[in-house]
């Protein structure tokens, strides 16, 4: 079953084998900010940006223009959903730490992981 990972920046940290780095700038990477949650959203914390930036992605990701709209939003989207296919099966890596046992997890690549891993 594909994981989420959190990616390092630390020396010796290596990508594992199948895995695919869905950060910015990849074309899977979420368009939400951490500080765009903060000015827009009212996100007071690191936790509540993350949990903000993961609502807008899940959201906008299935078609919601609620958080971002226009041509530019509806192409990133679509370019988005046109690559899932490339994460079906492989383990997510991402900068946002991993959730304690038991938590939900707000990163952008938990959604990933769903869209492109049905059951």
């Amino acid at each position: 079953m594909p994981a989420r990972l959190q990616r390092r920046r630390t020396k010796g940290w290596r990508k594992p084998d199948n895995t695919v780095i869905v950060t910015r700038p990849s074309r899977f990477g979420n368009p939400f900010t951490l500080a765009g949650a903060v000015e827009w959203l009212g996100a007071e914390t690191p936790e509540q940006a993350r949990e903000a930036c993961h609502m807008a992605f899940q959201s906008w990701v299935r078609g919601s223009d609620q958080w971002w709209m226009g041509p530019e939003a509806a192409a990133t989207r679509k370019r988005l959903l046109d690559g899932l296919h490339e994460l079906r099966g492989k383990n997510l890596a991402c900068y946002c730490p991993l959730p304690e046992p038991g938590q939900p997890d707000h990163c952008h690549a938990a959604v990933l992981l769903t869209l492109a891993n049905p059951t």
